[in-house]
Protein backbone atom coordinates (compact mmCIF):
# COMPACT_ATOMS: atom_id res chain seq x y z
CA UNK A 1 0.00 0.00 0.00
CA UNK A 2 2.86 2.37 0.76
CA UNK A 3 4.50 1.51 -2.53
CA UNK A 4 1.29 2.28 -4.46
CA UNK A 5 0.93 5.68 -2.74
CA UNK A 6 4.55 6.43 -3.44
CA UNK A 7 4.18 5.62 -7.14
CA UNK A 8 1.02 7.75 -7.34
CA UNK A 9 2.77 10.69 -5.71
CA UNK A 10 5.71 10.33 -8.13
CA UNK A 11 3.39 10.42 -11.13
CA UNK A 12 1.55 13.48 -9.80
CA UNK A 13 4.83 15.26 -9.08
CA UNK A 14 6.10 14.57 -12.62
CA UNK A 15 2.89 15.94 -14.11
CA UNK A 16 3.11 19.01 -11.90
CA UNK A 17 6.70 19.69 -12.99
CA UNK A 18 5.77 19.23 -16.66
CA UNK A 19 2.89 21.68 -16.40
CA UNK A 20 5.12 24.22 -14.63
CA UNK A 21 7.85 24.06 -17.27
CA UNK A 22 5.58 24.29 -20.35
CA UNK A 23 4.71 28.03 -20.05
CA UNK A 24 8.35 28.92 -19.49
CA UNK A 25 9.39 27.04 -22.62
CA UNK A 26 6.67 28.70 -24.73
CA UNK A 27 7.64 32.18 -23.52
CA UNK A 28 11.29 31.52 -24.32
CA UNK A 29 10.34 30.38 -27.81
CA UNK A 30 8.22 33.54 -28.38
CA UNK A 31 11.04 35.76 -27.18
CA UNK A 32 13.44 34.02 -29.55
CA UNK A 33 11.08 34.59 -32.50
CA UNK A 34 10.64 38.24 -31.58
CA UNK A 35 14.39 38.64 -31.38
CA UNK A 36 14.82 37.15 -34.85
CA UNK A 37 12.15 39.50 -36.28
CA UNK A 38 13.77 42.53 -34.64
CA UNK A 39 17.13 41.62 -36.10
CA UNK A 40 15.71 41.53 -39.68
CA UNK A 41 16.47 44.77 -41.63
CA UNK A 42 13.52 47.16 -42.13
CA UNK A 43 12.96 48.05 -45.77
CA UNK A 44 12.50 51.72 -46.68
CA UNK A 45 9.63 53.23 -48.65
CA UNK A 46 10.15 54.52 -52.16
CA UNK A 47 8.28 55.92 -55.17
CA UNK A 48 9.17 56.16 -58.87
CA UNK A 49 8.68 59.43 -60.82
CA UNK A 50 8.92 58.91 -64.61
CA UNK A 51 10.75 61.45 -66.81
CA UNK A 52 10.16 60.08 -70.31
CA UNK A 53 10.00 63.27 -72.38
CA UNK A 54 12.14 66.29 -73.12
CA UNK A 55 12.71 68.79 -70.33
CA UNK A 56 10.56 71.85 -71.00
CA UNK A 57 8.60 74.31 -68.86
CA UNK A 58 5.52 72.09 -68.97
CA UNK A 59 7.17 68.76 -68.13
CA UNK A 60 9.36 70.50 -65.56
CA UNK A 61 6.39 72.06 -63.76
CA UNK A 62 4.53 68.73 -63.66
CA UNK A 63 7.64 66.93 -62.37
CA UNK A 64 8.05 69.54 -59.63
CA UNK A 65 4.51 68.97 -58.40
CA UNK A 66 5.00 65.20 -58.38
CA UNK A 67 8.27 65.60 -56.47
CA UNK A 68 6.70 67.88 -53.86
CA UNK A 69 3.78 65.48 -53.42
CA UNK A 70 6.21 62.57 -52.96
CA UNK A 71 8.10 64.47 -50.26
CA UNK A 72 4.87 65.35 -48.45
CA UNK A 73 3.87 61.66 -48.48
CA UNK A 74 6.91 60.91 -46.29
CA UNK A 75 8.72 58.37 -48.49
CA UNK A 76 12.40 57.66 -47.84
CA UNK A 77 13.58 57.36 -51.44
CA UNK A 78 12.46 59.14 -54.62
CA UNK A 79 13.54 57.38 -57.82
CA UNK A 80 13.57 59.29 -61.13
CA UNK A 81 13.04 56.85 -64.01
CA UNK A 82 14.90 58.84 -66.67
CA UNK A 83 14.74 58.37 -70.43
CA UNK A 84 15.09 61.89 -71.81
CA UNK A 85 17.08 63.83 -74.45
CA UNK A 86 17.26 66.88 -72.19
CA UNK A 87 15.82 70.24 -73.17
CA UNK A 88 15.60 73.74 -71.74
CA UNK A 89 18.71 74.77 -69.80
CA UNK A 90 16.79 77.05 -67.45
CA UNK A 91 14.27 74.33 -66.53
CA UNK A 92 17.09 71.81 -66.04
CA UNK A 93 18.88 74.10 -63.59
CA UNK A 94 15.65 74.64 -61.65
CA UNK A 95 15.11 70.88 -61.37
CA UNK A 96 18.72 70.42 -60.21
CA UNK A 97 18.16 73.01 -57.47
CA UNK A 98 14.97 71.22 -56.45
CA UNK A 99 16.74 67.88 -56.10
CA UNK A 100 19.81 69.22 -54.28
CA UNK A 101 17.69 71.17 -51.80
CA UNK A 102 15.73 68.03 -50.81
CA UNK A 103 17.83 66.89 -47.86
CA UNK A 104 15.04 64.89 -46.20
CA UNK A 105 14.95 62.14 -48.87
CA UNK A 106 17.43 60.12 -50.88
CA UNK A 107 17.19 60.91 -54.60
CA UNK A 108 18.06 58.24 -57.15
CA UNK A 109 18.47 58.46 -60.92
CA UNK A 110 17.53 55.19 -62.61
CA UNK A 111 18.71 55.31 -66.22
CA UNK A 112 17.28 52.47 -68.28
CA UNK A 113 18.08 53.92 -71.71
CA UNK A 114 19.32 57.49 -72.18
CA UNK A 115 20.01 60.46 -69.94
CA UNK A 116 21.34 62.98 -72.43
CA UNK A 117 22.10 66.71 -72.14
CA UNK A 118 19.98 68.26 -69.38
CA UNK A 119 18.84 64.83 -68.22
CA UNK A 120 22.51 63.90 -67.61
CA UNK A 121 23.07 67.03 -65.51
CA UNK A 122 19.88 66.32 -63.57
CA UNK A 123 21.16 62.79 -62.88
CA UNK A 124 24.47 64.20 -61.59
CA UNK A 125 22.59 66.24 -58.99
CA UNK A 126 21.09 63.13 -57.35
CA UNK A 127 22.50 61.14 -54.46
CA UNK A 128 22.68 57.84 -56.38
CA UNK A 129 22.89 56.93 -60.08
CA UNK A 130 21.88 53.40 -61.08
CA UNK A 131 22.17 52.37 -64.74
CA UNK A 132 21.53 49.45 -67.00
CA UNK A 133 24.75 48.22 -68.60
CA UNK A 134 23.88 49.54 -72.08
CA UNK A 135 22.20 52.78 -70.97
CA UNK A 136 23.94 56.09 -71.76
CA UNK A 137 24.68 59.27 -69.85
CA UNK A 138 26.38 62.50 -70.94
CA UNK A 139 26.60 64.91 -73.91
CA UNK A 140 25.34 68.00 -72.09
CA UNK A 141 26.73 70.64 -74.43
CA UNK A 142 24.44 73.66 -74.78
CA UNK A 143 23.33 74.52 -78.31
CA UNK A 144 21.02 77.14 -79.81
CA UNK A 145 19.33 77.55 -83.17
CA UNK A 146 20.78 80.32 -85.31
CA UNK A 147 18.90 82.67 -87.61
CA UNK A 148 19.52 80.27 -90.50
CA UNK A 149 17.80 77.43 -88.63
CA UNK A 150 21.06 75.55 -87.92
CA UNK A 151 22.05 74.57 -84.36
CA UNK A 152 25.30 76.00 -83.01
CA UNK A 153 27.46 75.76 -79.91
CA UNK A 154 26.44 78.54 -77.51
CA UNK A 155 28.57 81.55 -76.65
CA UNK A 156 31.49 81.20 -74.24
CA UNK A 157 29.66 83.13 -71.52
CA UNK A 158 26.76 80.69 -71.45
CA UNK A 159 29.09 77.66 -71.69
CA UNK A 160 31.13 78.90 -68.73
CA UNK A 161 28.05 79.16 -66.51
CA UNK A 162 26.92 75.64 -67.42
CA UNK A 163 30.42 74.15 -67.01
CA UNK A 164 30.81 75.68 -63.56
CA UNK A 165 27.42 74.36 -62.54
CA UNK A 166 28.44 70.86 -63.67
CA UNK A 167 31.65 71.10 -61.64
CA UNK A 168 29.87 72.29 -58.51
CA UNK A 169 27.24 69.57 -58.81
CA UNK A 170 29.83 66.81 -59.23
CA UNK A 171 31.81 68.12 -56.25
CA UNK A 172 28.66 68.12 -54.09
CA UNK A 173 27.73 64.54 -55.02
CA UNK A 174 31.25 63.09 -54.99
CA UNK A 175 31.64 62.38 -58.70
CA UNK A 176 34.61 63.09 -61.03
CA UNK A 177 34.62 66.84 -61.51
CA UNK A 178 36.61 66.86 -64.76
CA UNK A 179 34.31 64.31 -66.43
CA UNK A 180 31.22 66.24 -65.35
CA UNK A 181 32.65 69.42 -66.87
CA UNK A 182 33.61 67.49 -70.01
CA UNK A 183 29.91 66.75 -70.54
CA UNK A 184 29.47 70.47 -71.25
CA UNK A 185 32.83 71.38 -72.87
CA UNK A 186 33.97 69.64 -76.05
CA UNK A 187 37.27 71.52 -76.28
CA UNK A 188 38.95 70.18 -73.14
CA UNK A 189 40.68 66.78 -72.78
CA UNK A 190 40.55 64.64 -69.62
CA UNK A 191 43.43 62.40 -68.47
CA UNK A 192 43.79 59.85 -65.69
CA UNK A 193 46.57 61.18 -63.43
CA UNK A 194 48.45 59.59 -60.51
CA UNK A 195 50.21 61.47 -57.71
CA UNK A 196 53.78 60.16 -57.52
CA UNK A 197 54.04 60.89 -53.78
CA UNK A 198 50.71 59.65 -52.42
CA UNK A 199 49.56 57.27 -55.15
CA UNK A 200 46.22 59.12 -55.43
CA UNK A 201 44.44 58.67 -58.76
CA UNK A 202 42.36 61.48 -60.17
CA UNK A 203 40.82 62.65 -63.44
CA UNK A 204 42.35 65.95 -64.56
CA UNK A 205 41.64 68.09 -67.59
CA UNK A 206 44.30 69.77 -69.68
CA UNK A 207 43.04 73.11 -68.35
CA UNK A 208 43.46 71.97 -64.75
CA UNK A 209 46.93 70.57 -65.39
CA UNK A 210 48.07 73.85 -66.96
CA UNK A 211 46.85 75.80 -63.90
CA UNK A 212 48.20 73.43 -61.17
CA UNK A 213 51.17 74.56 -59.11
CA UNK A 214 52.14 70.96 -58.27
CA UNK A 215 51.73 69.60 -61.79
CA UNK A 216 55.18 68.01 -61.57
CA UNK A 217 53.94 65.76 -58.74
CA UNK A 218 51.39 64.12 -61.04
CA UNK A 219 52.07 61.46 -63.61
CA UNK A 220 49.72 62.13 -66.50
CA UNK A 221 48.39 59.02 -68.21
CA UNK A 222 46.58 58.56 -71.48
CA UNK A 223 43.41 60.54 -72.28
CA UNK A 224 40.09 58.99 -71.35
CA UNK A 225 38.62 57.51 -74.52
CA UNK A 226 35.21 59.12 -74.00
CA UNK A 227 36.71 62.51 -73.06
CA UNK A 228 38.94 63.32 -76.02
CA UNK A 229 39.23 66.46 -78.14
CA UNK A 230 36.17 67.86 -79.96
CA UNK A 231 33.64 65.63 -78.21
CA UNK A 232 31.30 65.78 -75.23
CA UNK A 233 31.72 63.07 -72.61
CA UNK A 234 29.21 60.26 -72.95
CA UNK A 235 29.46 56.69 -71.64
CA UNK A 236 27.35 53.58 -71.26
CA UNK A 237 26.43 52.13 -67.88
CA UNK A 238 29.42 49.78 -67.59
CA UNK A 239 31.91 52.51 -68.42
CA UNK A 240 30.14 55.10 -66.26
CA UNK A 241 30.41 52.83 -63.20
CA UNK A 242 34.07 52.11 -64.01
CA UNK A 243 34.84 55.83 -64.17
CA UNK A 244 32.84 56.68 -61.05
CA UNK A 245 30.15 58.71 -62.81
CA UNK A 246 27.47 56.14 -61.88
CA UNK A 247 27.28 54.17 -58.65
CA UNK A 248 26.09 50.70 -59.66
CA UNK A 249 24.64 48.62 -62.47
CA UNK A 250 21.13 47.18 -62.20
CA UNK A 251 19.34 44.73 -64.45
CA UNK A 252 16.05 46.63 -64.37
CA UNK A 253 13.31 47.94 -62.12
CA UNK A 254 12.96 44.59 -60.37
CA UNK A 255 16.55 44.94 -59.22
CA UNK A 256 16.05 48.45 -57.81
CA UNK A 257 14.26 47.31 -54.65
CA UNK A 258 17.08 44.93 -53.73
CA UNK A 259 19.88 47.42 -54.41
CA UNK A 260 18.18 50.30 -52.59
CA UNK A 261 16.70 48.14 -49.79
CA UNK A 262 13.18 49.45 -50.36
CA UNK A 263 9.80 47.78 -50.24
CA UNK A 264 8.78 45.88 -53.36
CA UNK A 265 6.98 46.39 -55.65
CA UNK A 266 7.91 50.07 -55.88
CA UNK A 267 4.84 52.23 -56.67
CA UNK A 268 5.11 54.40 -59.78
CA UNK A 269 3.37 57.77 -60.06
CA UNK A 270 1.30 57.71 -63.25
CA UNK A 271 0.11 60.74 -65.18
CA UNK A 272 -3.28 61.89 -63.87
CA UNK A 273 -6.18 63.13 -65.99
CA UNK A 274 -5.31 66.68 -64.94
CA UNK A 275 -1.76 66.25 -66.26
CA UNK A 276 -3.12 64.81 -69.51
CA UNK A 277 -5.55 67.71 -69.90
CA UNK A 278 -2.79 70.23 -69.26
CA UNK A 279 -0.59 68.56 -71.89
CA UNK A 280 -3.43 68.63 -74.43
CA UNK A 281 -4.35 72.26 -73.80
CA UNK A 282 -0.70 73.29 -74.18
CA UNK A 283 -0.52 71.78 -77.67
CA UNK A 284 -0.26 74.39 -80.42
CA UNK A 285 -3.48 73.35 -82.15
CA UNK A 286 -5.59 73.49 -79.00
CA UNK A 287 -3.93 76.75 -77.94
CA UNK A 288 -4.99 78.25 -81.27
CA UNK A 289 -8.56 76.98 -80.82
CA UNK A 290 -8.85 78.31 -77.26
CA UNK A 291 -7.66 81.79 -78.22
CA UNK A 292 -9.79 81.94 -81.38
CA UNK A 293 -12.97 80.71 -79.67
CA UNK A 294 -12.38 83.06 -76.74
CA UNK A 295 -11.98 86.08 -79.01
CA UNK A 296 -15.07 85.30 -81.10
CA UNK A 297 -17.18 84.73 -77.99
CA UNK A 298 -15.84 87.98 -76.53
CA UNK A 299 -16.86 89.88 -79.68
CA UNK A 300 -20.37 88.42 -79.45
CA UNK A 301 -20.55 89.50 -75.80
CA UNK A 302 -19.40 93.05 -76.60
CA UNK A 303 -22.13 93.29 -79.28
CA UNK A 304 -24.78 92.62 -76.62
CA UNK A 305 -23.46 93.68 -73.18
CA UNK A 306 -24.54 91.74 -70.13
CA UNK A 307 -23.16 88.37 -69.11
CA UNK A 308 -24.64 86.00 -71.67
CA UNK A 309 -23.59 82.96 -73.66
CA UNK A 310 -20.74 84.84 -75.33
CA UNK A 311 -19.31 85.99 -72.02
CA UNK A 312 -19.52 82.55 -70.46
CA UNK A 313 -17.85 80.85 -73.44
CA UNK A 314 -15.10 83.48 -73.52
CA UNK A 315 -14.55 83.13 -69.77
CA UNK A 316 -14.32 79.34 -70.14
CA UNK A 317 -11.84 79.49 -73.05
CA UNK A 318 -9.46 82.02 -71.53
CA UNK A 319 -9.87 80.46 -68.10
CA UNK A 320 -8.72 77.10 -69.51
CA UNK A 321 -5.90 78.82 -71.37
CA UNK A 322 -4.42 80.53 -68.31
CA UNK A 323 -5.15 77.56 -66.01
CA UNK A 324 -3.19 75.21 -68.27
CA UNK A 325 -0.35 77.75 -68.44
CA UNK A 326 -0.30 78.15 -64.66
CA UNK A 327 0.07 74.39 -64.21
CA UNK A 328 2.45 74.28 -67.16
CA UNK A 329 4.81 76.72 -65.49
CA UNK A 330 4.77 79.42 -68.20
CA UNK A 331 2.23 81.85 -66.79
CA UNK A 332 1.71 83.81 -63.61
CA UNK A 333 -0.59 86.51 -62.31
CA UNK A 334 1.26 89.18 -64.29
CA UNK A 335 0.01 87.75 -67.60
CA UNK A 336 -3.55 87.52 -66.25
CA UNK A 337 -3.40 91.12 -65.02
CA UNK A 338 -2.11 92.39 -68.39
CA UNK A 339 -4.85 90.46 -70.18
CA UNK A 340 -7.56 91.93 -67.93
CA UNK A 341 -6.19 95.46 -68.41
CA UNK A 342 -6.17 94.90 -72.19
CA UNK A 343 -9.83 93.86 -72.17
CA UNK A 344 -10.69 96.87 -70.04
CA UNK A 345 -9.00 99.20 -72.53
CA UNK A 346 -10.90 97.60 -75.42
CA UNK A 347 -14.20 97.93 -73.53
CA UNK A 348 -13.49 101.61 -72.83
CA UNK A 349 -12.74 102.16 -76.51
CA UNK A 350 -16.03 100.56 -77.54
CA UNK A 351 -18.42 101.94 -74.94
CA UNK A 352 -16.86 105.12 -73.53
CA UNK A 353 -14.28 106.74 -75.82
CA UNK A 354 -15.52 107.70 -79.31
CA UNK A 355 -13.65 106.51 -82.40
CA UNK A 356 -10.69 104.14 -82.43
CA UNK A 357 -7.53 105.45 -80.81
CA UNK A 358 -4.90 104.86 -78.16
CA UNK A 359 -7.09 102.84 -75.79
CA UNK A 360 -8.05 100.35 -78.50
CA UNK A 361 -4.50 99.92 -79.78
CA UNK A 362 -3.13 99.59 -76.24
CA UNK A 363 -5.84 97.06 -75.37
CA UNK A 364 -5.07 94.89 -78.38
CA UNK A 365 -1.34 95.07 -77.69
CA UNK A 366 -1.76 94.11 -74.02
CA UNK A 367 -4.17 91.29 -74.83
CA UNK A 368 -1.99 89.77 -77.54
CA UNK A 369 1.21 90.35 -75.54
CA UNK A 370 -0.16 88.66 -72.42
CA UNK A 371 -1.20 85.61 -74.46
CA UNK A 372 2.28 85.35 -75.99
CA UNK A 373 3.96 85.76 -72.59
CA UNK A 374 1.74 83.07 -71.07
CA UNK A 375 2.53 80.64 -73.90
CA UNK A 376 6.24 80.25 -73.12
CA UNK A 377 9.35 81.54 -71.39
CA UNK A 378 11.02 84.29 -73.36
CA UNK A 379 14.51 84.35 -71.84
CA UNK A 380 17.28 81.87 -71.13
CA UNK A 381 19.82 82.00 -68.25
CA UNK A 382 22.40 83.80 -70.39
CA UNK A 383 19.92 86.61 -71.04
CA UNK A 384 19.39 85.63 -74.68
CA UNK A 385 15.92 85.38 -76.17
CA UNK A 386 14.66 82.06 -77.42
CA UNK A 387 13.68 83.42 -80.81
CA UNK A 388 12.40 80.07 -82.05
CA UNK A 389 9.98 79.63 -79.17
CA UNK A 390 8.95 83.28 -79.29
CA UNK A 391 8.31 83.04 -83.02
CA UNK A 392 6.12 79.96 -82.59
CA UNK A 393 4.09 81.65 -79.85
CA UNK A 394 3.65 84.79 -81.95
CA UNK A 395 2.48 82.77 -84.95
CA UNK A 396 -0.13 80.95 -82.86
CA UNK A 397 -1.52 84.07 -81.17
CA UNK A 398 -1.46 86.31 -84.25
CA UNK A 399 -2.93 83.47 -86.29
CA UNK A 400 -5.80 83.27 -83.80
CA UNK A 401 -6.35 87.04 -84.07
CA UNK A 402 -6.36 86.78 -87.87
CA UNK A 403 -8.85 83.93 -87.67
CA UNK A 404 -10.92 86.09 -85.34
CA UNK A 405 -11.10 88.86 -87.96
CA UNK A 406 -12.30 86.41 -90.61
CA UNK A 407 -14.86 85.04 -88.14
CA UNK A 408 -16.16 88.53 -87.39
CA UNK A 409 -16.59 89.26 -91.10
CA UNK A 410 -18.42 85.97 -91.59
CA UNK A 411 -20.69 86.45 -88.58
CA UNK A 412 -21.49 90.02 -89.57
CA UNK A 413 -22.39 89.00 -93.12
CA UNK A 414 -24.15 85.68 -92.65
CA UNK A 415 -25.15 85.19 -89.03
CA UNK A 416 -28.51 86.75 -89.58
CA UNK A 417 -29.50 83.93 -91.94
CA UNK A 418 -28.20 81.06 -89.81
CA UNK A 419 -30.98 79.44 -87.75
CA UNK A 420 -30.41 79.80 -84.04
CA UNK A 421 -27.86 82.60 -84.41
CA UNK A 422 -30.04 85.30 -85.91
CA UNK A 423 -31.12 86.34 -82.45
CA UNK A 424 -27.58 87.54 -81.80
CA UNK A 425 -27.84 90.22 -84.52
CA UNK A 426 -29.69 93.53 -84.43
CA UNK A 427 -32.93 93.23 -86.33
CA UNK A 428 -36.05 95.32 -86.42
CA UNK A 429 -38.83 94.11 -84.19
CA UNK A 430 -42.37 94.77 -85.43
CA UNK A 431 -44.99 94.48 -82.76
CA UNK A 432 -48.43 93.18 -83.73
CA UNK A 433 -51.03 95.90 -83.94
CA UNK A 434 -53.14 94.03 -81.43
CA UNK A 435 -50.36 94.07 -78.85
CA UNK A 436 -51.04 96.40 -75.92
CA UNK A 437 -48.15 97.56 -73.74
CA UNK A 438 -48.93 98.55 -70.17
CA UNK A 439 -47.90 102.09 -69.19
CA UNK A 440 -46.14 100.65 -66.14
CA UNK A 441 -43.82 98.59 -68.38
CA UNK A 442 -40.13 99.61 -68.67
CA UNK A 443 -39.43 102.42 -71.10
CA UNK A 444 -37.42 100.13 -73.42
CA UNK A 445 -40.59 98.10 -73.94
CA UNK A 446 -42.79 101.13 -74.60
CA UNK A 447 -40.53 102.81 -77.10
CA UNK A 448 -41.10 101.76 -80.71
CA UNK A 449 -38.90 101.56 -83.79
CA UNK A 450 -39.16 104.76 -85.79
CA UNK A 451 -39.83 107.05 -82.84
CA UNK A 452 -37.64 110.11 -82.51
CA UNK A 453 -36.19 111.82 -79.49
CA UNK A 454 -33.40 114.03 -78.18
CA UNK A 455 -30.23 112.98 -76.39
CA UNK A 456 -30.05 114.15 -72.77
CA UNK A 457 -26.55 112.76 -72.25
CA UNK A 458 -23.60 112.03 -74.55
CA UNK A 459 -23.84 108.68 -76.32
CA UNK A 460 -20.36 107.01 -76.16
CA UNK A 461 -22.11 104.94 -77.52
CA UNK A 462 -24.28 104.31 -74.43
CA UNK A 463 -26.39 107.08 -72.89
CA UNK A 464 -29.94 108.42 -72.44
CA UNK A 465 -32.54 109.79 -74.84
CA UNK A 466 -35.86 111.52 -74.13
CA UNK A 467 -38.66 110.05 -76.26
CA UNK A 468 -42.22 111.35 -75.68
CA UNK A 469 -41.40 112.41 -72.13
CA UNK A 470 -39.73 109.03 -71.46
CA UNK A 471 -36.07 108.65 -70.53
CA UNK A 472 -34.72 105.62 -72.37
CA UNK A 473 -31.28 103.97 -72.03
CA UNK A 474 -29.94 103.55 -75.56
CA UNK A 475 -26.78 102.93 -77.56
CA UNK A 476 -25.76 104.55 -80.79
CA UNK A 477 -24.56 102.68 -83.87
CA UNK A 478 -21.01 103.25 -82.63
CA UNK A 479 -20.46 106.96 -83.29
CA UNK A 480 -20.24 109.59 -80.58
CA UNK A 481 -23.41 111.72 -80.30
CA UNK A 482 -23.42 114.91 -78.27
CA UNK A 483 -26.16 116.22 -75.93
CA UNK A 484 -29.23 117.78 -77.55
CA UNK A 485 -28.97 115.92 -80.88
CA UNK A 486 -32.14 114.53 -82.52
CA UNK A 487 -32.07 110.74 -82.90
CA UNK A 488 -34.33 108.00 -84.24
CA UNK A 489 -34.86 104.48 -82.85
CA UNK A 490 -33.69 102.07 -85.58
CA UNK A 491 -33.60 98.67 -83.84
CA UNK A 492 -34.44 96.81 -80.65
CA UNK A 493 -32.97 93.62 -79.24
CA UNK A 494 -34.38 92.69 -75.90
CA UNK A 495 -33.67 95.63 -73.60
CA UNK A 496 -31.10 97.05 -76.02
CA UNK A 497 -32.39 100.08 -77.95
CA UNK A 498 -30.28 101.35 -80.88
CA UNK A 499 -30.55 104.90 -82.21
CA UNK A 500 -29.13 106.93 -85.07
CA UNK A 501 -28.78 110.68 -85.62
CA UNK A 502 -31.64 111.99 -87.78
Amino acid sequence: MLNSNFRLQSVLMALFLLICTMPGSTQAEVETQQGDAASAPTRRTAVILPLKEDINPLSGALLKRKFEAAIESGVDVIIFDIHSPGGFTMVTLELMDMVQDADQVETVAYIGKDAISGAALLSLSMDTILMKPDARIGDAGEIVMGEDGAYRYTQAKSRSVLAQRARDTAAATGRPIALAEKMTDKDMVVFRATNTDTGETRFLSDKEIAAMKDADDWEIGKPIREAGKDMFFIANGRRAVELGVADQLVSGKDDLARVLNVQSPIPEVQRSWVDTLVFILNMKFFTFLLVLAGLVALAVEFSAPGLGAGGLVSLLCFGLFFWSRFLGGTSGWLEVLLFAIGLLCIACEIFVIPGFGIAGILGLALTAGSLVMASGRLTMPSGQIDWTGLGNDLVIVLGAFLGFLFAVVFLTSYMGSIPGLSRLTLQAEISPESAVIDESAPTWQRVEIGQTGTTVSPLRPGGRVEVDDMLVDVVSEGDYIDVGEPVRVIAKQGSRVVVRVT
